[in-house]
């Protein structure tokens, strides 16, 4: 089956495998749900919201949503990115000096961070550029972090802002942020956005979608295949990706020219498939 893998791409014309896992921008599907959140975050941006949110399931596509948002900032956007917030950990101005390559004085202590920020964005706004924090699976925060960063948004230059925060995570953000303990960060998010799994007929555009773009004929994978995959993956682009891959290699090793519901059904009768509904597993969508 390893061979198959490496030679599938042949077989169906392919430029470069349609289902890699790992995040690629440049293979973003534009579902709806994704337009309407790119929507939003450009609105936040735009808007100078002091907080904007973006949540949703494992394996839904933000993080590739947001490295193609990202990457189409302008220069005069200075960007922070903390990509991988880890959970029970207090050291969040530490983690955005970092973020904003600023080196503490003395050896780091915790009380020179806040000032820190501070001159560096007031410096950035009298150079006239926006500062933009990113924090990638934001969930892992605990309120004292989130506390801390609102308070970050405090820091004006007259009437402006001059920091956004951007947080990106799973549904549990969006409740942890509903807290009454927290009632005043969330009076501060000014835009939000939730990303919901892929329907049938998205599930079915986003696998022609991905195969067009590796350079191959979207009618690869049948409609009741097509079907097949977002009933086993309930429209998560993670787990399409991974079952998807697992089916080219499975029709190239029977030589069919075609993905076929039967194809699909012999991956899931053969175990080789571990993704799940609940929307476990590995990979992203690209």
């Amino acid at each position: 089956m390893a061979q198959a893998l490496n030679y599938y791409l042949e077989h169906f014309g392919l430029r470069e495998r349609p289902f890699a896992l790992a995040p690629d921008p440049e293979f973003l599907y534009w579902s709806p749900e994704h337009r309407g959140a790119y929507a939003m975050l450009d609105y936040g941006l735009s808007t100078r919201a002091p907080i904007t949110l973006l949540t949703g399931e494992i394996g839904a596509g933000k993080t590739t949503l947001l490295h193609h948002f990202i990457d189409g900032l302008e220069d005069s956007v200075t960007i922070g990115m903390i990509s991988n917030a880890r959970p029970g950990v207090n050291d969040i101005m530490r983690r955005v000096c970092a973020a904003l390559g600023l080196t503490l004085p003395g050896g780091g202590a915790e009380d020179d961070a806040f000032p820190a920020i501070q001159d560096f964005l007031l410096a950035e706004h009298a150079n006239g550029n926006r500062v933009l924090l990113v924090i990638d699976e934001a969930q892992n925060l605990n309120r004292d972090a989130l506390e801390d960063l609102r308070m970050l948004t405090n820091i004006n230059a007259g009437r402006d802002e001059v920091l956004q925060l951007l947080l990106v995570g799973q549904p549990e953000l969006r409740a942890m942020v509903r807290r009454p303990d927290l009632i005043q960060f969330a009076q501060r998010v000014a835009a939000s956005y939730h990303l919901p799994r892929l329907d049938i007929a998205s599930t079915g555009g986003y696998i022609a979608s991905r195969i067009r773009h590796a350079g191959g004929n979207p009618g690869i994978f049948s409609r009741q295949a097509a079907e097949l995959v977002h009933q086993a993956t309930d429209g998560v682009p993670r787990l399409i990706n991974q079952l998807c891959d697992l089916s080219l290699t499975y029709a190239y090793a029977a030589k069919e020219p075609m993905v076929k519901r039967d194809t699909v059904a012999q991956v899931l009768r053969d175990g080789v498939f571990f993704g799940a509904s609940d929307g476990s597993g590995d990979g992203a969508q690209g």
